[in-house]
């Protein structure tokens, strides 16, 4: 008896097999370990987190009150309320030259859920999906969840972490779906010139059969290459898959709302993925979805500036350390260091720091500055570092970094 209910245990604990090989996001175990020091006490400065560090706008605040007041609780249509669907589907049309309809927009919890969704509704067993390295955290694990299988082209620090056509075509096989582009990056800040990307495109074009999934929730975030959507190419439209949202561009991280934009057939199975899932977003942030695009683009202007300013700072800070190659990024908020200059020094109590992610730790313990390692990013060799902080912070994080580097030996 004993034995058959051993046996009915072990088969009860099974997982689907692709969800017990992903992996949980290394930037929030990074910042849950963070904030459990806080906990214990520890003076703790943290520049993990991907997140801007500015109040969401008034003009979206009020929108939310509004709602509110006027008890807008309820379930919104399933991709999105039309009123936003339009107000995106005309955002795109005048500002990233995309031609698109509202029934071309589904409205998601966050791009994360649109990316996932996408993935979902396109790829499966015996796909190939090409992600650029350095890569966001969650794409191979969305893949992986799918059932496809993630082919990783690598970019060093050396070529300021961008892949060209021609590293990219080299990997395409008759099995590959889909090609991942983001563009500003996240982890490196990397921005693909216009130039760029039409050569992209034009590679793109001898490959008529692959999807393009264009994620450009930094596209505000940029500032001396300006940001370009692959989608608005010629030829690029029916087969691109547009993301974006409003938690970067307009500090909306916690109001989780995002949208895609794509072919009709694309949308409508993204949007039967969510409606089994989550149905539509929270209805008060799609109200303040409506009012961010309305808004004048003053205060992300200001942001940005902000971010420009703690960039330069700390590229000045690094510039010229011993074991480090700091490309200068040109969008989002993050500087993607190569340190594998320093593996192999040891540490005052005798570790040697033999990755990123053993320096990460060694940071965070002995140093109490919280970075996330770059192999969660798929770069073992480097960290990326948030500057959507304080200057104080970014000024003491700085400190500690250059510190916990020069007790290396």
């Amino acid at each position: 008896m004993l034995t058959e209910t051993v046996a009915r245990a072990g088969d009860f604990n099974r997982l689907n097999p692709n969800v017990a090989a992903m992996s949980p996001s290394a930037t929030l175990a990074v910042s849950a370990r963070a904030k459990a020091l806080k906990r214990q006490g520890r003076d703790i400065v943290e520049l993990s987190a991907g997140e801007p560090d500015f109040d969401t706008p008034a003009p979206v605040v009020e929108a939310a009150h509004q709602a509110l007041r006027e008890g807008f609780f309820h379930y919104t249509p399933n991709a999105g309320l039309p009123e936003l669907r339009e107000a995106i589907a005309e955002k795109l049309q005048n500002e990233n030259r995309l031609t698109v309809a509202p029934e071309n927009v589904l409205c998601c919890s966050g791009a994360k859920q649109a990316i996932a969704q996408a993935i979902l509704a396109t790829c499966g067993p015996g796909d190939e999906v090409l992600i650029p390295a350095p890569y966001w955290v969650s794409y191979p694990d969305q893949v992986l969840l799918a059932g496809a299988t993630a082919v990783v082209v690598e970019a060093s620090a050396d070529e300021g972490y961008q892949l060209t056509p021609e590293s990219v075509e080299a990997a395409i096989t008759p099995r590959t779906r889909m090609l991942i582009f983001n563009s500003p990056s996240n982890p490196t800040g990397a921005v693909y010139s216009p130039a760029a990307i039409e050569a992209f495109a034009e590679m793109l074009a001898r490959h008529p059969d692959i999807l393009v999934l264009s994620d450009e929730i930094y596209e505000h975030v940029v500032f001396d290459t300006p940001h370009a959507s692959i989608g608005a190419l010629d030829g690029m439209g029916e087969r691109t898959i547009t993301v974006n949202g409003f938690s970067k561009s307009f500090a909306m991280t916690g109001w989780r709302l995002g949208y895609l934009a794509a072919p009709r057939w694309i949308t409508d199975a993204a949007a039967t993925v969510q409606s089994q899932l989550t149905s539509a977003p929270n209805a008060v942030a799609q109200r303040a979805g409506v009012a961010a695009l309305a808004m004048s683009h003053e205060p992300l202007r200001q942001m940005v500036e902000a971010f420009r300013r703690r960039r330069d700072y700390l590229i000045g800070r690094f510039a010229g350390t011993d074991g480090v190659i700091c490309p200068t990024p040109e969008g989002a908020f993050y500087l993607f260091p190569d340190v594998s200059g320093v593996f192999g020094r040891t540490a005052p109590d005798g570790t040697v720091v033999s990755d990123g992610e053993a320096l990460c730790l060694y940071l965070l313990e002995k140093h109490d500055l919280a970075l996330v390692p770059g192999g969660a990013f798929g770069a073992p060799g480097a960290v990326r570092i948030s500057y959507a902080a304080s200057m104080d912070d970014i000024a003491r994080g700085a400190d500690r970094l250059l510190a916990g580097l020069a007790a290396l030996a």
